[in-house]
């Protein structure tokens, strides 16, 4: 093995610097280590490999890997489940007990104390571990279910469809489908879907071209008719929804993973089934809209939309069917936006008790949510429910068709997820019964007494960014070993939430700083256009002045602080440490996206390019490489230690990016601070199970702790 010369720490794999430059837009881009894009090369194969030996004798060098492995297992150790379907006359919902390594999918006839069975298992499906649930959708009447699962990470998966009665597979396997939502019609005979290109027929673009298809149960996938999608930019996203009378079919397409949406609506009892007449509710406006309408609805009744159109903060207006097509001129207001919070979600409930039909609406104010009730014919807010905490509502499902019911998630950083049933008819909120023999919401002292506080602070352009700090003491009192993160992107909002690897931090005595920046969905639409595309630097800067205030306010001090991200949270991290990399005593860099000139070229690149900008567009080719981390690694630079962590089955994020971060990095560095790879086999972006995620969380803390001096929770 060749290496490069280091002092005080073990020498690192080499790899070869080529001679690559590009061209472009009259710019001379420097790509060096361009073969490592290749995963199959021998070259790659081989340093790859050296890479692993050398992170395995790092990471056995760690003091009390094994006390933080323990930590993070037993605060994760919970049972957990999600937000009930209920369809027919069966609910059905995801179920996961304390040491499972999946979620399985359970079903109980309705009713208080009715039994549950075990429908999906995907750990009976594939015991290694690999394959997992991505979606799954009952049929109206809930005699069917349509499952999609997929293994290695992937995300690609294959839609079966189940007899609830049996567990027999029925239908299938369709193939080319991506965690598709699924509009059943009435009677389980057929239901729309979206499905990618075949691969084989359009090479390297099925991914990223969608259509939606019709798809009659027992019949072969290959002759489903195309109902939409031809024609259309390819990097939309496409979701369909069906009334539970079938009378209605929604089709709405977002550009990229941006906000924008194209809405549209048919009729279906005007039309042939695979040739709706879909009519534009909204097109090309770059505001988000979502439908909903409930069952029984004629073309003179009414349907809700939830839109920032006009309101960037969120407000829902009611509009006839046959009149959508004249955009807001018809549409009357009946939840008015606020200017103190962001409208997050909405469910229409309109049960035969009920007067008028009420919305349930979903708030967040300073990142915290509320949740309030409105009469959705007169106008009015009719109550304000109480919520467990401060925290994040979400996963909001309503009952059957015609029903009083909902439920939703709620979560705060102390509580694991626990799911709320809500009763329309007397506005209560209970724990949901299902939900009350698992076990209790780890607390008070069971956390070591972490407190949360949330700060505000100036952003270098005078801007007020939040930030949530959670400590043993809720003060300052340090300064003590501290870990930053934050996201920035896709109008994703950074809400209080339970995670094991936060309080384990905590309750090592550290301080977990969880930052909500531009970008995100903090503060509405405005809010994540100022974080987005040519403004990218404004995320970069309120992660910046999250660090300082850190120190400033005496949470931590220089030496003391780490940072750490994941997905476009790995984009952040990766420009905070090549554009300060004085400040951060250790960074972990997780599934990111790093090179942002060739960025669109691999995983869902090409979707990303509405929240980015393409390096094909002269005008962002220099915003994207002023802070294209790959491109600013700086020879002689004493880089922090750095760990980049990567899974060779992700198709968003491809684990080129973290390859060739590593190699530069470990060229340039003068640091003392080791530059690290950790690459995973058979896992993907997301999902994985619960013993696999352990183990990552509890290394990239032993990797930060090690580096800010902090012993782990029970250690001498």
């Amino acid at each position: 093995m060749t290496t490069d010369a280091r002092p005080t720490r073990r020498p690192y794999p080499h790899a070869e610097r080529q001679d690559v430059v590009q061209e472009l837009h009259g710019f001379r881009v420097p790509d060096p280590y361009r073969g490592l894009e290749d995963a199959e090369a021998a070259s790659t194969l081989r340093w790859s490999a050296e890479q692993e030996t050398l992170y395995a004798a790092e990471r056995a060098a760690w003091p009390d890997l094994d006390r933080w492995e323990a930590e993070v297992a037993a605060l994760g150790a919970v049972d957990r489940v999600r937000t009930p379907k209920v369809r027919g006359g069966r609910v059905f919902w995801l179920r996961q007990d304390a040491g499972q390594e999946h979620p399985v999918l359970v079903v109980a006839e309705a009713g208080a104390g009715t039994a549950e069975r075990v429908l999906l298992d995907p750990s009976a499906l594939d015991p290694s571990g690999r394959t997992v649930l991505d979606a799954w959708e009952p049929s109206v009447e809930g005699d069917l279910l349509a499952c999609q699962v997929s293994r290695d990470g992937t995300e690609d998966s294959l839609l079966r469809v189940i007899d609830v009665a049996t567990g027999e597979v029925v239908d299938g396997p369709l193939d080319r489908v991506r965690k598709s939502s699924i509009g059943w019609l009435p009677g389980g005979a057929a239901f729309y879907y979206v499905r990618h290109l075949d691969p084989r027929l359009n090479p390297g673009e099925g991914r990223y071209h969608r259509r939606v298809c019709l798809h009659r149960v027992g019949t072969s996938p290959d002759a489903d008719p195309v109902v939409f999608g031809e024609g259309r930019d390819r990097t939309q996203f496409y979701s369909v929804s069906v009334t539970a009378d079938g009378r209605w079919l929604g089709i709405t397409a977002t550009l990229g993973t941006g906000r924008g949406t194209d809405l549209y609506l048919a009729d279906l009892s005007a039309a042939p089934l695979d040739r709706p007449l879909l009519r534009p509710v909204q097109e090309g406006m770059g505001a988000a809209t979502r439908l909903h309408a409930v069952p029984g609805t004629g073309p003179s009744d009414r349907v809700w939309l939830r839109t920032d159109r006009d309101a960037a903060r969120g407000r829902v207006v009611a509009c006839r069917p046959d009149e959508l097509h004249l955009g807001p001129d018809a549409w009357d207001e009946v939840v008015p936006e606020r200017h103190d919070a962001v409208l997050t979600h909405l469910v229409v409930l309109s049960g035969p008790e009920l007067k008028h039909p009420l919305g349930l609406a979903a708030w967040t104010r300073d990142t915290v949510a509320e949740v309030t009730v409105h009469d959705l014919v007169e106008g009015r807010q009719v109550a304000t429910v109480p919520l467990p905490g401060t925290g994040a509502v979400g996963d909001f499902s309503a009952g059957a068709s015609g029903s009083h019911e909902a439920w939703f998630a709620y979560t705060d950083f102390v509580t694991p997820v626990r799911v709320l049933h809500f009763d329309a008819r007397t506005y209560r909120v209970t724990r949901w019964s299902r939900d009350a023999t698992a076990a209790p919401p780890v607390g008070g002292a069971a956390v070591g007494g972490a407190v949360t506080r949330q700060v505000a602070f100036p952003s270098r352009d005078g801007t007020t960014v939040r930030m949530f700090v959670i400590s043993p003491t809720g003060r300052p009192d340090g300064p003590r070993p501290a870990l930053l993160t934050g996201y920035g992107g896709f109008g994703r909002t950074m809400s209080p939430r339970y995670r094991a690897q936060v309080l384990a931090w905590v309750r090592a005595g550290g301080v977990f700083a969880w930052a909500g920046l531009r970008g995100g969905g903090e503060e509405g639409e405005a809010w994540h256009r100022a974080g987005s595309g040519e403004h990218k630097q404004n995320t970069f800067d309120d992660f910046a002045a999250a660090a300082d205030l850190l120190i400033t306010a005496g949470w931590t001090e220089p030496g003391r602080l780490a940072i750490m991200g994941g997905s476009n949270g790995g984009l952040l991290v990766g420009a905070a440490l090549t554009q300060e990399p004085g400040k951060y005593a250790a960074v972990v860099c997780s599934s990111p996206l790093l090179d942002m000139v060739r960025y669109e070229l691999s995983g869902l690149g090409p979707s990303w390019t509405p929240e980015y900008g393409s390096a094909q567009d002269p005008a962002r080719l220099p915003v994207l490489l002023g802070y294209s981390p790959y491109h600013r690694v700086t020879p002689g630079t004493a880089y922090p230690a750095v760990l980049l962590t990567a899974a060779d089955g992700d198709t968003r994020t491809d684990p080129l990016h973290a390859r060739k971060m590593c190699a530069a990095l470990q060229h340039a560095s003068s640091g003392t601070g080791p530059i690290l790879l950790r690459l995973e086999r058979g896992v993907g972006h997301g999902d994985r199970s619960a013993s696999r995620a352990t183990a990552l969380q509890a290394e990239c803390l032993a990797f930060l702790a090690t580096h800010v001096g902090l012993g782990a929770p029970g250690s001498p």
